[in-house]
Order: C-alpha cells, then sequence, then structure tokens
C-alpha cells in the first residue's frame, strides 16, 4: 500500500512498493477496455485494470505484473515512453487508482491522461531512459522494497540510490501546496456557495 506524506491535501511523495511494466504506448484501452466504460460509476474500475492483458479464456495470466504474487499490493507504476496515449477516457486513471496506483514513474506520458491523474492525486513524474531501467531491474530483483517518489527535492529514492525525476512545475506545485483537488478547494468556501445559491431562483424550493 502506498504511504503519502499528507497535510490539508498536500503531497509531497509517495512511497510503496511498486509494480514494473516497462513497455512504450500503453494506451487507455489497454488500462481499461472501452466495454467498462458502460458502469455509471467508478466503483469496479480496479477490477478490470488492464483486464485483456490479465486474463485469457477466462484463466489469470500469472506472469503480467497486475497478477504476479511479487507484485501484489504495488502502488508505484513504473512504465515506459507515451504512458496513456489514446483517448482521454477517464476511467483509465480511474481504474489504476482504484486498483491501488498512487504515483507512476515514466519516460513520458500522454498530456490529458496526465492530467486527469493529477485531477485524482496520483502522481505522475519522468524519468531518463537509463533510470527507468535501472528501476525496473531494482523492483525486479527486490520486489518487497518500497520506492519513494519525493516531490520536494524531485527525486526518486530506493536502497542507496537517489535518481532525478521530472514534472511540470505547475502540477508539482499544486500537490505541494494541495490545490490539485478541485472539489476540496471548492468545499473550502461554502459559505461563499450558500451565499450564491440563495440568489438563483431555479435553486429555490417551497
Amino acid at each position: 500500500m502506498a504511504e503519502f506524506v499528507i497535510k490539508e491535501n498536500i503531497i509531497s511523495s509517495v512511497s510503496g512498493t511498486a509494480i514494473p511494466k516497462p513497455a512504450n504506448d500503453q494506451n487507455t484501452d489497454d488500462i481499461i477496455p472501452a466495454r467498462f466504460m458502460k458502469e455509471i460509476t467508478f466503483a469496479n474500475m480496479g477490477k478490470y485494470a488492464y483486464c485483456d492483458e490479465r486474463f485469457k479464456d477466462g484463466k489469470e495470466i500469472p506472469m503480467h505484473p497486475f497478477n504476479d504474487k511479487k507484485f501484489r499490493g504495488g502502488s508505484i507504476l513504473v512504465a515506459g515512453v507515451n504512458y496513456g496515449c489514446g483517448s482521454s477516457r477517464e476511467h483509465a486513471p480511474q481504474a489504476l487508482y482504484r486498483y491501488g496506483v498512487r504515483a507512476i514513474i515514466a519516460e513520458s506520458f500522454a498530456e490529458i491522461f496526465a492530467g486527469n491523474c493529477a485531477s485524482l492525486g496520483i502522481v505522475g513524474v519522468t524519468a531518463t531512459a537509463k533510470e527507468i531501467a535501472s528501476l525496473i531491474e531494482f523492483i525486479n530483483n527486490n520486489p518487497s522494497e518500497k520506492i519513494v517518489v519525493d516531490l520536494v527535492e524531485k527525486k526518486v529514492k530506493y536502497k542507496s540510490i537517489e535518481a532525478p525525476i521530472e514534472i511540470l512545475e505547475g502540477r508539482r506545485r499544486a500537490f505541494l501546496n494541495g490545490t490539485w483537488d478541485a472539489l476540496t478547494i471548492l468545499q473550502q468556501n461554502k459559505e461563499g456557495i450558500k451565499k450564491v445559491k440563495e440568489t438563483l431562483p431555479y435553486l429555490r424550493f417551497e
């Protein structure tokens, strides 16, 4: 499970075990097949994450990283280039979030996907191909060891290694000052919302 350093919606770091999935161009249909988007809530999306890759003829594929017992409970996903490409469906980050993913380290992201992740509090950061390869090797050899994604120092930390990571500065600041969650920010001004509501005749009920 992920461990957060959170205070008043602030996310300064995420730590947890990792799931290695370094393939390039993993698209949103890979992450959540379209047929599952018919559900009217996101509640079950975690069960469907990578469903078509994880199961064949109704049977689990044991070596898939989302099935592999070594990586079970992992909360930091490590991926390749252009992660989250394809359609902009918000169900994809919802599936990952409800599966338990709280941070993604990739060489690059599809920007809409990265933005959808940030709105859920999933931290998406980038690292070089060399750093990704080293991290994947470490995870495969040490699946129970924790990884730390540190947004303050902009580093991923594991064992004695500290490797640089990148994230859009505006997005990093939103995590660090707690403004990534638009709903929470809106709720902080309940009195203002109430005053506006009272001025709207179509929201008055007799």
